[in-house]
């Protein structure tokens, strides 16, 4: 199954655990193909530092660990698919030069659009139940996985 994951999935995941930090974990653990691009990877190092004053040092280490469990494309086509918000043609550009099965967002502008070429745009829950019904119910006091920041490190 190829994902995409956009950038707010990430931060998520990073900042505050719970069930996106569980599909973090399952990304990190190739437990599915993680697609991802440059453009992605920039912005979210760009949100990281900047919003969540991440140094640069950690979000190095945090791109170099996706660089290494995804797949890297470079679309070579420029999308204009949701005008409200531009960046969002970013996302939908590595779906499809990825040959991605499913988005994972929690924009609204994607989610409202639902499906792209065939590309099922789906928030991290409800990614989550479809892959594995039995994820639904964990909660992050539980001590499932992602119920943390996922640990980066060089090792």
């Amino acid at each position: 199954m190829r994902v995409v994951a956009d950038t707010n999935v990430f931060i998520s995941a990073l900042m505050f655990g719970g069930m996106p930090g569980v599909f973090l974990d399952l990304a990190l653990g190739r437990e599915l193909s993680l697609i991802t691009s440059k453009a992605l990877l920039d912005e979210l190092d760009e949100k990281l530092r900047g919003k969540f004053a991440v140094s640069g040092r950690d979000a190095l280490l945090i791109r170099a660990r996706l660089e290494g469990k995804a797949d890297l494309v470079s679309p070579d086509f420029e999308l204009n698919a949701v005008p409200d918000d531009p960046d969002d043609n970013r996302v939908l550009e590595c779906a499809v030069a990825g040959r991605a099965d499913f988005i994972v967002s929690g924009d609204k502008h994607l989610l409202r659009i639902g499906n792209y070429e065939g590309i099922a745009i789906v928030t991290v829950r409800q990614f989550l139940e479809a892959w594995s019904p039995t994820l639904r119910l964990r909660k992050a006091k539980d001590g499932a996985p992602g119920s943390g920041a996922p640990t980066f490190s060089t090792r």
